[in-house]
């Protein structure tokens, strides 16, 4: 896809706000593992970052999905994975169904602040025992007389302790897994929801992930984005903004991890000579190099596809897969250039390391997507 002068002014302005505003706070962020989610979102939504897409009655600036590439992209220059994936929830995870089937009263209560930077968006859609297997979720929303009264929990919830609102997915009749869920905006203050704890990870420290429990939690049920029933298939649209989003971010942190390490070893001396210098390092950089930019060719041609309004599920499906992948196997290599020094936490490849490895299992683990790419090509096991 050829980008425009647009595109480049947006990468430059987000470049800008990351290494002014961001990257020098991130180390405390890290430390602290949570980072000030309404302070640095009030700050995009004044640069207009957090509406790319989003209506412009809302606030949005109604650009196409390659101007989020971009930003996906562009984020990934951040020092750290969890402020660019909070961002990305906020941006492409919890908003897009609402951006699309909710009503002007719903998007105008919920999505307007949400551009603006004054709200942070959570999502529930995970929970314990259900996480990759969207259908088997056992959260549910039941009728009563005007309001939805839910019960359950949500699992692995990304600003789940300083969020506003939810955008969760319950079921809300006993029908067929498929078609029995609905997505709801749940203002995160309703009396019945509580933090239950705030998870400790192996990487992504800067973003505090939450286990939440909803406890006859009323709310009303027009709060509920689109149809009754067709949650499940609004999450599944979500899906390929996510993936795709998860795919080029990682392709900006396996560049990083490689300029990265091209520095340290041209410096680094053993045996009287840059590691650089050794053919293996040089080759394998290059390999991996290779293999991040035809990651990258994947990528935007599933972005094209949103662009062209069409579905793109299958590429990014197998996008999300290949980033898995090819980080995992970037970030150990380089790591390994770094000697002892990569295992240590005041080296970069560390916490890239640590923080690429979610790209396997967020959104959907590996094997989901193989299963998925199965089934388009028709070799998925039947079931009765």
């Amino acid at each position: 896809m050829q980008l425009t002068h647009e595109h480049e002014q947006l990468r430059a302005t987000i470049q800008r706000w990351i290494t002014e505003q961001v990257n020098p706070h991130v180390d405390q962020w890290e430390r602290e593992e949570t980072f000030p989610a309404h302070q640095v979102f009030r700050q995009m939504g004044e640069l207009g970052l957090l509406g790319l897409t989003k209506p412009q009655e809302n606030g949005g600036a109604a650009l196409d999905w390659s101007y989020a590439a971009v930003l996906a992209e562009t984020l990934a220059e951040i020092h750290c994975g969890g402020v660019p994936m909070a961002i990305g929830v906020q941006t492409d995870m919890c908003t897009p169904a609402l951006a699309r089937h909710g009503s002007a009263e719903l998007r105008a209560e919920f999505l307007t602040p949400a551009v603006a930077g004054e709200q942070v968006g959570c999502l529930g859609v995970s929970e314990v025992g259900s996480g990759s297997d969207v259908a088997s979720i056992r959260t549910t929303a039941r009728k009563d007389g005007g309001d939805y009264v839910i019960n359950g929990g949500k699992m692995w919830t990304t600003s789940g302790t300083q969020a506003d609102f939810c955008c969760l997915l319950a079921n809300t009749s006993d029908g067929a897994a498929h078609r029995n869920k609905s997505l709801i905006v749940v203002p995160m203050n309703t009396p019945g929801i509580t933090v239950a704890k705030k998870i400790r990870k192996m990487g992504m420290h800067a973003s505090d992930t939450a286990q939440l429990h909803f406890d006859d939690v009323r709310v009303p049920q027009h709060l509920r984005i689109g149809e009754e029933g067709m949650g499940f298939m609004y999450q599944m649209e979500q899906f390929q903004h996510e993936r795709l989003w998860s795919a080029l971010n990682a392709c900006g942190g396996a560049r990083r991890a490689i300029r990265e390490t091209i520095a340290y070893t041209a410096e680094r001396q053993v045996f009287g000579r840059p590691v650089l210098d050794n053919q293996w390092v040089h080759f394998k950089l290059a390999e991996l190099q290779t293999e991040v930019e035809a990651l990258h060719a994947l990528a935007w041609s599933g972005v094209e596809m949103l662009v062209r309004g069409e579905d793109a599920t299958r590429l990014a499906t197998m996008a999300k897969l290949k980033a898995g992948r090819v980080v995992r196997e970037v970030a150990d290599t380089c790591l390994q250039f770094w000697g002892g020094m990569g295992f240590t936490d005041e080296a970069p490849i560390s916490r890239l390391f640590r923080d690429l490895r979610l790209v396997s299992i967020g959104a959907g683990a590996d094997e989901v997507m193989l299963q998925i790419l199965s089934k388009f090509m028709g070799t998925f096991p039947k079931r009765d």
